[in-house]
């Protein structure tokens, strides 16, 4: 199973400003508290011991014991959630939305991605213990996003009028998209287990979040992994000093606003904007925004209304009921979680380094956040494809137009490539210039018209040539196009697009061995699989 890296900075699917904070550019540092490599990891387990309360570690356990009663549970899992008691248990957490059947490839190397990072901690500090979290975000509300995934460039998906947090989202209709599934799915051993898989989740189960989290376990629980719903009225409880503090000071708004202005100053495109207040009120199918004007706190789009007072009583009663927003989930997490190293793809890490500010307003430890692995899978015989066609990894990238381009050239009997005769021609016009400046300036502006019509003119016969090579290359491009769009699906990342069962259908349970094996957390670069 051979294994190939790229930097990220040459996929050109990363933005500058990921790119810089992997190369730790002095202008992004104080946004986040330490960088995550391995020597790091010692003083941010000092800072995250010294402030984790041990009562929180109890609640914890209770409330994972309870979500585990009815899975089949590992025995590593199970030894994992019971060393949380301990002062010397840490996690590495990642999270995600509840897709149907985990959406994107990138579920597994998020997953993937922590638990390994887990084995490499406890390689360099024997003396702890790090435990691999899944955080469901079982209280998001963003169905469309979540209720689809791709299959052999089919979208199957599911249609629901329920609204509300969708964690609490009733199963009933997912028998239909089953039958879908299955009729796609062919048969074999492979696809027997998939479908098996999706029945127990999606059939056998009432709502998503259970859905999701035994799904997870069948995929993980042999590895140790730990899933979490944190949407929870004793999690909740833990948090209520953070909720009342924000609720009464607005301190998200005024810390992330500071921030995004820093942010802003260097070039930077926000991700998201604090609001006044930053939670949701959920209840029996209701997820609105509360807001407050003039002393009065109320709930969107409803007749729900309190003082200050009344609101402060109700979160002591009822904690499950307020939802913190993409600004304050991060901090509900650090506050319930013993957690060193957060690891999310590159849309997270950007708002996560909006949040320092705020975390240190409400005296929580930032934790490490970590770019998850990204990875290509590829075949045995698309790898000999593309080394018969003279395709490296680096072409595959490319976007289609300059991708075909360089293909034209490196397979073309006759070099069409121009740019030697522009840079000679350039040079020649130079001359020119100085020419016309000796003798009559007037004559610059002609000079320079000149140039700019002969240049453009072997610009367009460069065109127009290599237009001429590709229809005589046709069919050799054509293979070329095919196997980018294989691996490219409409020009887009694979791990992105495509869904796990696609790869599981041809390699079954050797697919989340081998990329186990190839994924490398703290490498820092993009990773290429050929199974």
């Amino acid at each position: 199973m051979p294994t190939d890296f790229i930097p990220f900075r040459d996929t050109h699917y990363f933005s500058n400003f990921i790119c810089d904070y992997l190369d730790e550019k002095d202008t992004l540092k104080e946004l986040y508290n330490r960088f995550p490599n391995l020597d790091n990891f010692e003083a941010q387990i000092e800072e995250k011991k010294g402030s984790f309360k041990q009562d929180s570690r109890s609640e914890l356990v209770h409330v994972l014991k309870d979500q585990y009663a009815n899975l089949n549970t590992s025995e590593i899992t199970l030894t994992h959630i019971e060393s949380l008691t301990s002062v010397d248990t840490f996690t590495v957490t990642t999270g995600h939305q509840l897709n149907l059947f985990t959406g994107p490839l990138y579920f597994l190397y998020k997953i993937i991605s922590t638990i390994k990072l887990t084995k490499q901690l406890k390689q360099t500090y024997p003396n702890y213990n790090f435990v691999p979290v899944y955080w469901m975000a079982s209280e998001d509300h963003d169905f469309n996003e979540i209720n689809y995934f791709n299959f052999k460039g089919k979208k199957i998906r599911w249609n629901s009028e329920q609204t509300g947090a969708v964690g609490h989202f009733s199963t009933k209709g997912l028998e239909d998209v089953f039958d879908v599934f299955s009729s796609e799915m062919g048969l074999g051993k492979n696809a027997e287990q998939l479908k098996s898989w999706f029945r127990n989740a999606y059939i056998e189960h009432d709502n998503l979040a259970d859905a999701t989290r035994y799904l997870a376990n069948e995929l993980f629980g042999s590895y140790g992994l730990v899933i979490l719903d944190s949407d929870h009225t004793d999690l909740k409880r833990l948090f209520i000093p953070q909720m009342k503090k924000e609720l009464i000071e607005q301190t998200a708004f005024k810390n992330v606003t500071q921030t995004n202005g820093i942010l802003e100053a260097l070039g930077l495109k926000i991700q998201v904007n604090p609001r006044d207040i930053n939670f949701f009120y959920i209840k029996d199918g209701l997820r609105e925004r509360i807001v407050e004007h003039d002393d009065v706190y109320s709930v969107i789009e409803t007749d729900i209304a309190w003082s200050q007072t009344e609101l402060l009583a109700h979160l002591e009663e009822y904690p499950e009921r307020f939802s913190p927003n993409v600004i304050m989930r991060p901090l509900y997490q650090e506050v319930i979680l013993p957690n060193l190293c957060y690891i999310g793809g590159g849309g997270e890490m950007i708002y996560w380094l909006q949040l320092k500010s705020n975390f240190e307003a409400q005296g929580v430890t930032f934790p490490m956040l970590l770019l998850r692995n990204s990875a290509l899978v590829k075949t045995e015989k698309q790898a000999e494809k593309l080394e018969k066609l003279h395709i490296s990894d680096g072409d595959l990238f490319l976007d289609r137009n300059s991708f075909i381009n360089k293909k034209v050239r490196k397979i073309s009997n006759i070099d069409i490539d121009f740019s030697e005769q522009i840079t000679h021609l350039e040079s020649q016009f130079k001359h020119l210039h100085e020419l016309a400046k000796q003798t009559d300036k007037s004559f610059l502006g002609a000079v320079k018209a000149q140039e700019v019509k002969q240049i453009k003119g072997l610009k367009h016969l460069e065109k127009r040539l290599l237009k001429a090579q590709k229809r005589k290359l046709a069919d050799e491009i054509s293979r070329c196009t095919d196997l980018q769009e294989q691996l490219f699906p409409n020009g887009n990342l694979q791990e992105r697009t495509v869904n796990f069962s696609e790869l599981y259908l041809e390699y079954g349970e050797q697919l989340i061995l081998h990329v186990m094996k190839a994924l490398q957390p703290l490498k820092g670069d993009f990773t290429i699989i050929t199974l």
